[in-house]
């Protein structure tokens, strides 16, 4: 799979939390060590690990791919150290939230291929799920590589249009953020119900979790999976009526939380 980048080297610009589940994914993929650069003001200590990784050098060649995983924000700052491979031969993948590939032309040429990428942290676990969209410049063989980087630490899909990339980072860019809030939120209730903290926690990872995976591999739509759990006049329904609430449910407040983290996304592009 990494035979060509093996080859040509890949230039990672942050390794933060989710350039690092990025690059181990890579790496535990087949991605040599050797063919890596590394650029971070404060590298992670795990890299000091794997031997062969250049950090905070200038790669031996102009790279095949070069990997934008700043924050949007420090984007600017931090890119002019890679302009000088815009319009030749290296793949640009950002996964900046928010960063446009209109920006990003602005920055490294309207000729440079680049792809807009949106993956999210359970990459770590190479359990992700990216979106990515390419430029004018980006060719058919670009948004493969770019599918198979994102595709070592999980699902990749290909969007249709970049304005569809603001709603993509508000469901499942930010997504884990709530499903890590609705597992703190359960198991509080849990201890308000008498249940230790430790056993609320425990039971509310495991059900999320399980659920999850049950959701993803179950040939029945989630609604569906919901009725098979709601006995009449049961438990769970009765806990439903509350949470599906149409004015103080869920439905409501989730609706809420996706459009103000897409609105967001839409303002880091100013």
């Amino acid at each position: 799979m990494f035979e060509d980048l093996n080859r040509r080297g890949l230039v990672l610009l942050g390794c933060g939390k989710m350039g690092s589940a990025l690059l181990k994914g890579w790496l535990k993929g087949g991605l040599a060590p050797e063919a890596v650069t590394v650029l971070d003001p404060a590298p992670p200590a795990w890299l000091g690990a794997v031997a062969g990784i250049r950090v905070n050098a200038d790669p031996p060649a102009p790279p095949g791919v070069a990997i934008l995983a700043v924050k949007p924000q420090m984007m600017e700052s931090a890119l002019p150290r890679l302009q000088g491979y815009g319009g030749g031969g290296t793949l640009f993948v950002s996964i900046a939230a928010g960063l446009s590939l209109r920006r990003l032309s602005r920055w490294l040429g309207a000729d440079t291929p680049a792809v807009r990428a949106m993956p999210n942290t359970p990459a770590a676990v190479g359990r992700g799920i990216t979106a990515l969209i390419g430029n004018a410049a980006a060719d058919v063989s670009a948004l493969v590589l770019a599918e198979r980087l994102m595709g070592a630490v999980g699902q990749a899909v290909r969007l249709e249009d970049e304005a569809q990339m603001d709603a993509v980072t508000a469901v499942s860019g930010s997504g884990p953020a709530y499903v890590f809030h609705l597992i703190e939120t359960l198991a509080a209730a849990g201890e308000a119900e008498g249940l230790s903290p430790d056993l609320a926690l425990a039971l509310s990872r495991a059900t999320v979790g399980g659920a999850g995976v049950l959701a993803e591999q179950a040939d029945e739509d989630p609604g569906e999976l919901r009725v098979h759990v709601t006995s009449p006049a049961g438990t769970t329904e009765a806990g439903l009526k509350v949470l599906m609430d149409a004015e103080t449910g869920l439905p409501p407040l989730i609706r809420r939380t996706v459009a103000a983290a897409a609105t967001r996304s839409r303002e880091l592009d100013q």
